[in-house]
């Protein structure tokens, strides 16, 4: 029986350790970058710019629509109350005429105001044959309220597209590095792990960053979708006020002075 010479055994193993730690280390996001720069992977730098391009509209959106959020409920209450606590309607309408044109509850106001004025001007015209006051009010308080509900919505479609697409974007660079590896086995003709550690590496980055664009883009998506729906509830709530109070003189539950 042979005994294998430790002197010689010692080397062997270190090499294959020192292989092994080399196709570790191309795995990361250097190597990647490196094919990229060197202009060897075309279609995995495309998917990378994309999933880079989805993750800052999404971030973008995000802070806008956070941002919007915050501005508006931070106002909503003390416009809907000082509009109500103004005992003379031209001081509550100049009240709202002073707000930033971003504020919405100001420009359905104004849009009512605007509309039983009108309607008032022309009374005894064809207008006034066609619509009452309460119809015509009503009109444009819809108009108004859809308005402000769309703008509300903005940067959402782009969420959700996101959120949606960005998963299929990484499996599209998954693939793609995938197929790397194959062409790395059939070059080299064998299925080492140093000739597919790189292109296994990448697809599995592409993966993770389809992944972490898309979750909090969906996250976002449903966050805003939650918060327009209660904003919508009070556009509803004090539009139907303000059609009693230009219809009739007086908001429904109002105590008479």
């Amino acid at each position: 029986m042979m005994l294998q010479d430790p002197t010689t055994a010692t080397p062997v193993a270190s090499a294959a350790g020192t292989s092994n730690a080399e196709a570790f280390n191309n795995i990361g996001f250097g190597h990647m970058w490196s094919t990229f720069m060197a202009g060897d992977n075309y279609v995995g730098f495309m998917v990378f710019i994309t999933l880079c391009i989805f993750m800052s509209g999404s971030l973008y959106y995000m802070m806008i629509n956070i941002f919007r959020n915050a501005r508006l409920h931070s106002r909503s209450d003390k416009v809907i109350r000082t509009f109500w606590d103004t005992p003379n309607a031209q001081d509550a309408i100049q009240f709202m005429e002073q707000q930033p044109k971003s504020e919405p509850f100001s420009k359905i106001a104004l849009d009512c105001a605007e509309a039983a004025a009108h309607h008032q001007r022309n009374e005894g015209g064809r207008l006034t044959g066609a619509l009452n006051r309460s119809e015509f009010i009503d009109r444009s308080l819809r108009q108004a309220v859809a308005r402000e509900s769309e703008n509300l919505e903005n940067g959402l479609t782009v969420l959700a597209t996101v959120g949606s697409t960005a998963p299929f974007v990484g499996l599209l660079g998954t693939v793609w590095g995938i197929y790397h590896a194959l062409i790395s086995i059939g070059q080299s003709g064998e299925s080492s792990i140093g000739a597919v550690a790189g292109p296994v590496g990448e697809a599995l980055i592409m993966t993770a960053l389809g992944l972490f664009v898309a979750i909090p883009a969906v996250l976002g998506y449903n966050f805003f979708v939650r918060r327009n729906r209660v904003t919508n509830s009070q556009f509803d709530a004090f539009a139907h006020d303000l059609h009693d109070f230009f219809a009739t003189g007086s908001r429904v539950g109002d105590i008479a002075r």
